[in-house]
C-alpha cells in the first residue's frame, strides 16, 4: 500500500508515523510538494516527489481551506486515520479526511471531504461537518452541531451541544478562536473569540 502526504510542512510531518502504520511493513509513504526546491529531498525519512509523479490517492495537509480546495481539484483524495482513532456506528466520511491520534467520531455523524481532525479532537453524535473543515488540537464538538464548508476551529475550542430541532450552526468560512466557547450560532465568515464566544472586533 502506498500513502501520499501532500505537503511536507509541520502537519504533514506529524502524520508520518500514522501513514507508516497504515501503509504496513511492505508499503510506501511519500511526501508531495509543489515547491521544486523540496522535490528530491528526504524529510523525516520520507522522500519528496513532485505532483507529476503522484500515482496514488493523497491526503492534503495544507491548513488553508482555499489552497486545499485547489489541490483537491487535481488529485484523488485518500484517507488517513491514526491507529488510536476511534469511530462509532453510522458514520460517513468524505474522501481526503485525516484523523490524527486520539481522535473520536462517536456515532451517527456525517463528515465531508478533506476534513482535518487534529490530536485529541472529537466529533459527537448527529453532527454534520462540511468540506475542507479544520479542527486544531483538542476541539470538543458536541452533539447536533452543523458546521458548513471551509470553517477553521482553533485549539481547545468547545462547541456546545445543539438539539435535533435546533442544531448549533457554524456558517461557511467562519473562524473559531483558540479556547473559544461557542454557545450560539456563528454567521458565515465571522471570527469569534472568548468565553462565551463573540465576534472579534476589528483593530483600530
Amino acid at each position: 500500500m502506498k500513502i501520499a502526504i501532500y505537503g511536507p510542512g509541520g502537519f504533514g510531518r506529524e502524520l508520518v508515523q500514522a501513514a507508516r502504520d497504515a501503509a504496513g511493513d511492505h508499503g510506501d509513504v511519500v511526501f508531495v510538494s509543489d515547491n521544486p526546491g523540496e522535490v528530491g529531498q528526504v524529510i523525516c525519512g520520507v522522500p519528496v516527489i513532485g505532483p507529476d509523479a503522484l500515482d496514488c490517492p493523497a491526503v492534503i495537509t495544507i491548513g488553508d481551506a482555499a489552497i486545499r480546495r485547489r489541490i483537491a481539484d487535481r488529485i484523488t483524495g485518500g484517507h488517513l486515520a491514526a491507529r488510536t482513532h476511534l469511530r462509532g456506528p453510522d458514520v460517513t466520511v468524505g474522501e481526503g479526511s485525516v484523523f490524527c491520534d486520539f481522535t473520536v467520531v462517536t456515532a451517527s455523524a456525517t463528515i465531508g471531504r478533506h476534513f482535518h481532525c487534529n490530536i485529541y479532537s472529537y466529533v459527537a453524535h448527529d453532527c454534520v461537518i462540511g468540506d475542507f473543515v479544520t479542527f486544531a488540537p483538542q476541539v470538543a464538538c458536541n452533539g447536533n452541531v452543523h458546521i458548513e464548508d471551509d470553517v477553521y476551529v482553533g485549539t481547545g475550542a468547545i462547541l456546545r451541544q445543539g438539539t435535533p430541532g435546533k442544531p448549533l450552526r457554524i456558517g461557511k468560512g467562519a473562524v473559531i478562536g483558540m479556547g473559544a466557547v461557542v454557545t450560539r450560532d456563528v454567521p458565515p465568515g465571522v471570527t469569534v473569540i472568548g468565553n462565551p464566544a463573540r465576534p472579534m472586533e476589528p483593530r483600530r
